[in-house]
């Protein structure tokens, strides 16, 4: 997450400016100057303040993606085009194999 683009999104959705937020959270104007330049990585209920006072929400989620092991994923991108049709006609032969034995 990139804290600094968040904030200044969501400011900016409100229709803020940084010395608008500042005064609506209660939070110096300088403060979200650094936060939004990168600055600083605000703590976690210091952002959420924040983004509220902005009509937004700080939501947890569980990443797209996680636990998803990769390795074949980085195999396949290390081929080459060619390697990658031979493989794939190679495949499609085995589906049709498995399809004709199950009498599908």
């Amino acid at each position: 997450m990139d804290t600094a683009q968040t904030l200044r999104r969501a400011r900016q959705a409100a229709g803020f400016s940084q010395r608008d937020l500042a005064r609506e959270a209660g939070v110096a104007q300088p403060a979200i100057a650094r936060i939004e330049s990168g600055g600083v990585v605000p703590r976690v209920d210091t952002l959420e303040h924040l983004l509220r006072a902005c009509g937004h929400n700080l939501e947890v989620t569980k990443r797209a993606g996680a636990g998803v092991d990769r390795t074949v994923i980085r195999r396949l991108l290390r081929l080459t085009p060619r390697e990658r049709l031979d493989l794939a006609v190679a495949e499609a032969r085995n589906l049709d194999a498995f399809m004709t034995a199950a009498g599908r």
